[in-house]
């Protein structure tokens, strides 16, 4: 309310001129045109604005500076009371927004008709509110699940190394093995922690602008997955053509990387992977289609959320970030993301890239 007082006098001040100008307006209306009567008066006739039971022009100025004179406290309480109205839903929404700022993210300022520039302007922050709620709701549920994520490989490390020391009979052989299955759960916890960085990364934005050949991307992250391909017989198709765009180069190599391992994990053994780049008029496009289980068509969506899997036997090695660094990857490029769920199972998914 303190904060507003400022606004309000000001207010308060412009509307109280408007009604005094135009108070003295309407005397000048009815005073000029007397005096001009009263001026063209012949001496020793009667003047007309002084005949019958009417008043005579010098009355009528006095009582016209009167009435400017009363005019002043009225035109100021008038003015002050209808900046007081204005400003209403505007204290409402200081008010309401300190509320929601000090915690309680579910309040809306809920200014309803009549629908002006201060309600719309109600409507736009309660949109923004809305927002801000699902963004702070989905970061606690993304750290939440990033805490159990890194926690289950720390446990599994720690039970693995007291079972080792609590066995009086333990050779080398057994130290050994031991030490190896805490190297395999650190470099699994080190790949996740690689995944959170890029997807904290591409989250930021872009850095940097530089062309990159989405082919040769392709080429580039299939170079050190053919073994994996061909240990899971999966039958990979390759139709590559040049399509340049320009972004950060390390964040698409990174999306590139990400839309093959996912088609390759969530495959099915014997199954394919179809990869194709192409350029559609100014836009760069790259599209990965793979063959796998039939994945109900309102899931779709929510498979590029992190820490999001399917099901459960779908865990793999994966960590449920791969689709979500792609969708992040996306966004930061400005691309459009589109995802189809096939028929006979797997996904198609298509990302085009802006002018090259």
């Amino acid at each position: 309310m303190t904060a507003n007082r400022p606004l309000r006098t000001r207010l308060a001040l412009a509307y109280a001129a408007g009604v005094y100008a135009a108070g003295v307006f309407v005397l000048l209306v009815v005073d000029i045109p007397l005096a001009a009567v009263q001026s063209t008066t012949p001496v020793g006739e009667p003047s007309p604005a002084t005949t019958g039971h009417g008043i005579g022009l010098p009355r009528l100025l006095a009582g016209s500076a009167v009435a400017l004179v009363v005019l002043v406290p009225v035109a100021l309480a008038l003015g002050w009371f209808i900046a007081g109205r204005f400003l209403y839903p505007l204290r409402t929404i200081t008010a309401t927004a300190k509320t929601i700022s000090a915690g309680d993210l579910h309040r809306r300022l809920g200014l309803g008709e009549p629908t002006d520039e201060l309600t719309e302007l109600g409507q736009t922050l309660d949109d923004l509110f809305a927002r801000l709620q699902a963004s702070f709701d989905a970061q606690r549920h993304f750290v939440a699940n990033a805490s159990h994520e890194l926690r289950t490989p720390l446990a599994g490390l720690r039970t693995l190394l007291e079972v080792a020391l609590a066995d009086p009979g333990a050779d080398a052989d057994t130290l050994r093995a031991a030490c190896r299955e805490a190297l395999a759960l650190g470099e699994h916890q080190e790949r996740l922690v690689q995944a959170l960085l890029t997807l904290a990364t591409s989250e930021q934005g872009i850095t940097r602008r530089e062309p990159v050949d989405l082919a040769q991307a392709v080429e580039k992250a299939l170079a050190s997955r053919r073994d994996q391909t061909a240990e899971r017989g999966i039958d990979l198709v390759k139709r590559l053509t040049p399509a340049v765009t320009t972004g950060d180069p390390r964040l698409i190599e990174s999306l590139t990387a990400n839309l093959i391992d996912n088609a390759v994990r969530h495959n099915r053994p014997g199954g394919h992977v179809e990869i194709t780049t192409r350029t559609i008029g100014a836009q760069a496009a790259l599209t990965v289609a793979n063959t796998g289980p039939v994945i109900p068509a309102d899931q779709v969506e929510r498979l590029f959320q992190p820490f999001q899997r399917l099901a459960p036997e779908r865990h793999g090695n994966g960590y449920g970030l791969g689709l979500a660094i792609v969708n992040a990857v996306t966004r930061a490029h400005h691309a459009t993301l589109t995802a189809d769920a096939r028929h006979e199972g797997g996904l198609r998914i298509d990302v085009r890239f802006g002018d090259r």
